[in-house]
């Protein structure tokens, strides 16, 4: 069941970035209520496949379907659902709402490899070296609705942004194949920044379209090893 948007915006673009409004918005939602800003699941299906083609290698399950995925920020997307169904089972949700976390544990009860935690993006409660696949899709951008300059953000949310990635490499595998990845509408010149420089980590971008539509961009740090050289 698709999300009415319009009875649940906030009343400014800065509430996007408050945990008072997803909890109370993701209440009023109905069961059942499913939320993609963009860029559709099944759109995203052949990127996943490109993205994890070069981990692990069990010819069983399918080359790469194996990789252990997190969702940073899932709310209440279809992305992890699709994904599971199309073999990618290994994938751990976290948002900080508990509202949404019980919505989704209980509506994805039968999809019992995957599971959903109530976290925060910036302070994420594993170890270091547990996943192969780190997933933003939207949440950074949820981040970055302060009112002013885009060019110059306020250092709050550079802090913040720059924080989220952080904890994501720390978490990922220091292997071949392992990749923070970022959906976004977010332009380079706005984003690059707080993904570039990360030691053992090489950034790339390109536009994923749709063709028809918006421009929308993904963004991948994947680990190749270089901090091993220095």
């Amino acid at each position: 069941m698709p999300s009415n948007i319009e009875a649940n915006l906030p009343p400014t673009n800065e509430g996007y970035g408050t945990h008072e409004y997803w909890e109370q918005r993701y209440a009023a939602e109905s069961d059942g209520t499913t939320f993609d800003w963009f860029l559709s699941p099944a759109y995203l299906l052949p990127l996943f496949e490109e993205l994890t083609s070069d981990i692990g290698g069990d010819k069983a399950k399918g080359k790469g379907k194996e990789a252990r995925i997190l969702m940073l920020g899932c709310g209440n997307s279809g992305l992890s659902e699709e994904l599971y169904d199309a073999g990618w089972t290994n994938i751990v949700n976290l948002d900080y709402s508990k509202v949404v976390i019980e919505q989704m544990s209980q509506r994805h009860a039968s999809r019992e490899l995957m599971t959903w935690q109530e976290m925060d993006v910036l302070d994420l409660k594993y170890n270091e070296e547990e996943f192969d696949l780190v997933v933003d899709k939207g949440t950074m951008d949820a981040m970055l609705t302060t009112k002013g300059d885009p060019w110059n953000p306020p250092e709050k949310d550079i802090k913040t942004c720059t924080q989220e990635v952080s904890e994501a490499l720390r978490v990922l595998r220091k292997r071949k194949g392992s990749k923070f990845v970022y959906f976004t509408f977010g332009q380079p010149h706005f984003r690059k920044r707080y993904m570039q420089n990360r030691p053992g980590f090489k950034l790339t971008h390109k536009e994923i379209g749709p063709p028809e539509g918006f421009a929308y961009f993904m963004y991948v740090l994947e680990y190749d090893g270089s901090d091993l050289q220095q």
